[in-house]
């Protein structure tokens, strides 16, 4: 069923990573090599198929783990990256595109508690029958 909660919260990450796809287009990490765009790409695909496969919840929590490791990655290759830049009046903006990675890793965790949390709803009910 696709109007769960923890949909919503796949939902959100899958955003942050959109998003972060959009703000990210000015990072240059490794001589042009596009890692942050392949990292948010990754991001979105396993968002959506971890939210399309909502009977079985062992691959959302999979996904959704794989999906909060690639988060933690690009938050480290975005602070390597904030780090390297001069700063200063030339650049004031610096620092916005870690916050997406981080809200997604919040946002799925938050959905990984409600996936085991329903996990065990269903077998208190199969212990029943």
């Amino acid at each position: 069923m696709l109007q769960r909660i923890q949909t919503i919260w796949t939902l959100l990450a899958v955003l942050s990573a959109v998003f972060l796809f959009i703000t990210g287009q000015d990072v240059v990490i490794l001589n042009n090599i596009p890692v942050l765009n392949i990292g948010c790409i990754l991001l979105v695909l396993a968002g959506a198929l971890s939210i399309f496969s909502f009977k079985n919840r062992k691959r959302q929590i999979l996904l959704n783990t794989i999906s909060i490791i690639i988060n933690v990655l690009l938050i480290g290759v975005l602070a390597y990256w904030l780090l390297s830049l001069s700063g200063g009046i030339q650049f004031p903006e610096k620092g916005i595109e870690p916050i997406f990675p981080l809200i997604a890793v919040i946002c799925l965790f938050i959905a990984n508690v409600y996936i085991r949390k329903d996990e065990r709803l269903v077998k208190s009910v199969d212990r029943l029958r």
